[in-house]
């Protein structure tokens, strides 16, 4: 077998096991699991078997026409260069974890043969983008993966809040589709084919005639579908489904779709100055404004889903600077360190008792009662910080390293203007992260919050999964920046001095100031009896903002029992906490801005559809009504009545002709 067929059952494999989990889930529940685990196991041992033959040398390429069109054909292409090889990895081994950790996790769970199913097809339409060469056939695992995670996000519907996610992420993410689609048909016109070779050929013949027109509209579609500001609203929301599912959708699929196609497509974005400029402005406040909205958030998937749209900030940033080398080595990364993140983190929310959500003010005593949790989600939270050894360090720095590059003159893969932006915001963003790691670390693990009730021990191969995932977030970063440059452009990825230095200085003042902060919130909390606070905590909340930043000692009278009070985020962000927890209140802009006058006009609509409309139509059926009912009441049936009308008509018709007659 070949290597282009191995690759060919890469995609389609999870697509099998979806199809036969939803057609036998319900006549044979026994094979659901195994239909779950099996294919996209079996996925991640051909794509390193692909990998292992492409070699990041020669990008493997193979096509055959899908149907003539008349002008730019359609064809069935892979093309997998390095960049391909290992994001395939990447992808079917996060799934496979994700299946393995869900059959504990969604164990009694009525509806998990099609929640297995739909995470089979999520996955198979990720490898399809990440193997495609044709943009056409691209689009269609771009499209799958939108749907899947409007089924999955809303998988518990029986909550307005995951009804609602579900809809929005849905929404948002078509509203960056269109213009994407826009941009797609441009470019595959400009360069006379939808084959990603022959557009990046074009590219380099300067076959592009609207190159910067192009870019922005293929921007929008990345924006919607990795979460970049300003569509980045839905990721938080989508918190309500399942948390292995927030797993896939953060750390292999869906919002690493979007920055894996600019890496795939980058020579076109280069192609335009001014595109590379929006996108480091997009990626710079993307990074700083989810820091800040992470630092403000109280459960804890929320701060996880800030951190993944900061951390693809980094990835877009990187990618602004002309380096996708360090784009997708930071995805690889964020890959390992989010998905044990999101699953332990869903080991936490199990242990509560909870499916979805968990407020870390609420929570006490989870050290020793979830002790894999607990270490494995502290390996992880490190290499978020960014904090050497971990892997999140080398490749965060390898971004850095990129924008100090293009900032100092260096390079000329991008504008300095973009260097600047993005290295800027990239140290501010490297003390903000560790600030809201710290913070949930300190809060989920070390909080003063109500105790749960104790729902013993976790399945084991929930626990299993992460410490499977722990390893390459510990070990990943160190052993593959040296490697990983023969894979991808031959660019050193090695950290710079002066970027390490920075970075990781500001990581850790991040780290001190959130735990003195959390010290300086945790004496005043100890004021209070414990039972005291939980009934109102908002009350105290507000005595203890009062205290730190008004600077004088509050008097706190009957404030009864609360969670955890010693909230160090509300402290270090000052007035700046309640926008930043409310996300600087975009999605209340959003509604005024759009919502409101959609609904509006289709107020507007109903009205002269009722009211205008309606009466015309209704007019229009009264007239033959009523000539009806008048021609009715002569059909009586009564003899006498006719010979009457007709005697009648005679006499009016002699009448008639004799006045004519005279008048003659």
């Amino acid at each position: 077998m070949t290597t282009t067929h191995l690759a060919v059952l890469v995609p389609l494999l999870p697509f099998l096991g979806a199809a036969a989990g939803l057609l036998l889930g319900r006549t044979a529940p026994g094979f659901v699991r195994p239909l779950a685990v099996l294919p996209p196991l079996a996925s991640l041992v051909l794509a390193a078997l692909v990998a292992a033959d492409q070699g990041g040398g020669r990008a493997i390429d193979a096509h055959t026409e899908l149907t003539p069109t008349g002008s730019v054909p359609i064809e069935l292409a892979l093309h997998i260069d390095g960049f391909a090889a290992l994001v395939a990895i990447l992808v079917a081994f996060v799934a496979s974890c994700v299946q393995i950790y869900s059959t504990g996790y969604l164990r009694d769970d009525p509806r998990y043969p099609s929640y297995a199913a739909l995470v089979s097809l999520f996955t198979s339409a990720m490898l399809l983008v990440v193997y495609s060469g044709d943009l056409i056939v691209l689009l269609v695992g771009w499209e799958v993966m939108g749907i899947c995670s409007y089924f999955l996000v809303g998988h518990y519907w029986e909550t307005p809040e995951a009804r609602a996610a579900s809809l929005k992420a849905f929404l948002v993410t078509k509203l960056g589709d269109v213009p994407f689609l826009i941009g797609l048909f441009a470019l595959g016109t400009d360069a006379g084919s939808f084959r990603i070779t022959r557009i990046l050929g074009a590219v380099t013949s300067g076959g592009l005639h609207h190159p910067t027109v192009i870019a922005l509209l293929l921007l929008a579609g990345v924006a919607g579908k990795s979460a970049q500001f300003p569509l980045h609203t839905w990721l938080p929301d989508a918190m309500a489904g399942p948390t292995p599912v927030s797993a896939l959708i953060h750390a292999a699929t869906m919002v690493a779709a979007g920055v894996y196609f600019i890496a795939r497509l980058l020579p076109v974005f280069e192609a335009s100055r001014a595109t590379m400029v929006v996108l480091a402005v997009m990626a710079a406040v993307t990074m700083a404004g989810s820091a800040l909205a992470a630092l403000a958030q109280d459960d804890i998937k929320r701060v996880l889903a800030y951190s993944t749209i900061g951390q693809l900030g980094y990835m877009t940033g990187a990618l602004a600077v002309g380096d996708r080398g360090a784009a997708v080595f930071h995805l690889l990364s964020h890959g390992a360190f989010k998905a044990l993140l999101f699953l332990a983190a869903g080991v936490i929310i199990h242990a509560a008792g909870t499916n979805s959500l968990a407020a870390m003010s609420r929570m006490r005593g989870l050290r020793d009662r979830v002790p894999d949790a607990y270490w494995t989600m502290t390996v992880a939270l490190l290499a978020l910080a960014a904090i050497p050894p971990f892997s999140g360090f080398f490749s965060k720095e390898s971004v850095l390293g990129a924008a100090e590059h293009v900032a100092t003159g260096n390079t000329d893969h991008a504008p300095a203007a973009a260097g600047w932006t993005v290295l800027v915001a990239g140290l501010l963003t490297a003390l903000l992260t560790a600030a809201y790691a710290i913070r949930l670390w300190l809060l989920a693990f070390r909080g003063r919050g109500a105790e749960a009730p104790d729902h013993g021990r976790q399945p084991l191969t929930m626990n299993a999964v992460l410490w499977v995932l722990a390893v390459p977030s510990l070990a990943f970063g160190g052993l593959a920046y040296r490697a990983l440059p023969g894979w991808f452009d031959g660019r050193d990825l090695t950290p710079t001095l002066l970027t390490s230095v920075l970075g990781t200085g500001l990581a850790l003042v991040g780290g001190l100031l959130t735990y003195g902060a959390w010290q300086r919130t945790s004496a005043l909390a100890a004021r209070v009896p414990m039972g005291a606070v939980a009934a109102h905590p908002e009350t105290y909340a507000g005595l203890v903002e009062a205290e730190t930043i008004a600077g004088h000692e509050p008097a706190y009278g009957d404030v009864a029992a609360a969670p955890d009070p010693a909230d160090p985020g509300r402290l270090l962000l000052g007035p700046l906490y309640r926008h930043a927890a409310a996300g600087f209140h975009l999605d209340a802009v959003y509604s005024a801005l759009f919502v409101r006058p959609v609904q509006a006009g289709a107020s507007l609509v109903r009205f002269l559809d009722r009211e205008v409309v309606d009466t015309y139509v209704r007019g229009a059926a009264a007239l033959p009504r009523l000539l009806g009912a008048g021609v009715r009441r002569a059909q009586t049936g009564n003899v006498q009545t006719y010979v009457s009308a007709l005697l009648a008509g005679t006499v009016v018709l002699a009448v008639a002709v004799v006045l004519v007659a005279t008048g003659a």
